[in-house]
């Protein structure tokens, strides 16, 4: 086992990590839709969510690693057919090379285990199914919108729990999307002829795990290779896959300041070493670098966790704190909103937490970052109402004027 404990090689693994999310150089990803589409494809899974005090998780993880990007590439990705949405961990857009392998989990789900809800309506489950069938397609809202107006429609709260159910066991899956509004379809009409519907085996299943955590964070822990799966039988395959791997050397163990043990692919601590920049990036509370937070403790030093499940009176940062990168440290936090009426965005608390930090360095970042996140949030406006510590308040709000 390699013991990583010196700072320079504590800085080593962090750029490799960083580099690995594709968040330590400038577009490595390329621009655009095409950057969106290969940078889906590299970190494996874009993580939904609802909240939108800020521009919404899955389109702010694609902003941070892709130039250019565009919330309705997302759209254009998902109506190409070039991802899918489903499980994850969370809710997620997956690459469609990746489809086979949500098939165990729909089979789970088609044969009892529970995910949203129990003693699904069979009956009315059929119905549904019968109606997209017969008539094409399926929007949520329509029966929302139906139910209302139309006697004899099914009730909505019914509706909807079969329409998930469906969607979830792989009946359905969701062809289109306006905000989050889904348009449902069979998943054999949606799907392209050329994706592999086989069901993987639990070693094909493992192995994959394995090779796309490997490739997309550089060192993963036992438990990050399966993170928040609920299969005992994938992780005891995982667990002896890697000691396999182990065995005939394809693998290495690293253990960071004597706390964590992490896997690593042999020889990528011998390649060249990533050179330090002074990039800011502004990251989301979803983001696939951070949502694993016992890993981003160990790694990178950095205690964080969301604040909004939370009532307001234990908040200890605000609502909807951000992390902030700068090079390979995490350096700090800030509560945003977006008031997107008056196209303004406020700072609510900007925290810097370093104590060593290259301020020169970091204000030149900070203001460019800010101002470019601004534009992306569709805002025109600035303010920051608090800062800490209160020395570095003149500075970073002359940095942010527009």
């Amino acid at each position: 086992m390699i013991r990583i404990n010196h700072p320079n090689d504590i800085a080593r693994i962090r750029r490799l990590s960083l580099s690995s999310q594709g968040l330590f150089k400038t577009a490595p990803f390329g621009s655009g839709l095409a950057g969106a589409r290969k940078a889906i494809q590299h970190i494996g899974y874009l993580q939904l969510d609802t909240i939108s005090v800020i521009e919404r998780a899955h389109h702010h993880v694609l902003y941070s690693r892709v130039p250019n990007f565009k919330p309705h590439h997302l759209d254009k990705l998902l109506l190409n057919k070039e991802i899918f949405e489903y499980w994850s961990h969370a809710a997620a857009f997956l690459p469609i090379e990746d489809y086979r392998y949500s098939l165990p989990y729909k089979h789970a789900i088609k044969n009892g285990q529970t995910h949203w809800y129990k003693n699904p309506d069979k009956k009315l489950m059929k119905e549904l199914l019968d109606r997209i069938r017969t008539d094409g397609p399926l929007r949520s809202r329509d029966i929302e919108t139906a139910s209302k107006k139309q006697a004899g429609w099914w009730d909505w709260k019914p509706s909807k729990k079969a329409l998930e159910q469906l969607y979830m066991q792989g009946d359905l899956m969701v062809t289109n999307r306006h905000g989050f509004q889904k348009t449902y379809d069979l998943a054999e009409r949606v799907l392209p002829s050329s994706i592999d519907t086989s069901m993987p085996t639990i070693g094909e299943f493992a192995r994959h795990m394995v090779e796309q955590q490997l490739k997309c964070h550089g060192l993963v822990s036992l438990k990050g290779f399966t993170y928040l799966r609920r299969n005992p039988a994938l992780r005891k395959a995982v667990k002896e896959l890697t000691q396999n791997l182990l065995t005939e050397n394809k693998l290495q163990e690293i253990q960071i300041n004597d706390t964590e043990v992490f896997y690593i692919t042999t020889g990528l601590l011998d390649s060249s070493l990533l050179r330090a920049n002074k990039r800011l990036t502004i990251l989301s509370p979803f983001d696939n670098c951070v949502i694993q937070r016992d890993r981003l403790k160990t790694i990178f030093d950095f205690d964080y966790q969301i604040e909004c499940y939370l009532p307001a009176t234990k908040r200890k940062f605000g609502y909807f704190c951000l992390p902030l990168l700068f090079g390979e440290q995490f350096i700090g936090r800030m509560d945003c909103k977006a008031h997107r009426a008056d196209r303004h965005l406020e700072i609510r608390a900007l925290y810097i937490e370093h104590p060593k930090i290259d301020f020169d360095g970091f204000l030149d970042a900070f203001s460019k970052c800010l101002k470019a996140f601004c534009h992306f949030q569709n805002c025109d406006s600035i303010s920051i109402k608090t800062i800490q510590p209160t020395g570095y308040a003149t500075a970073l709000n002359t940095a942010v004027e527009i």
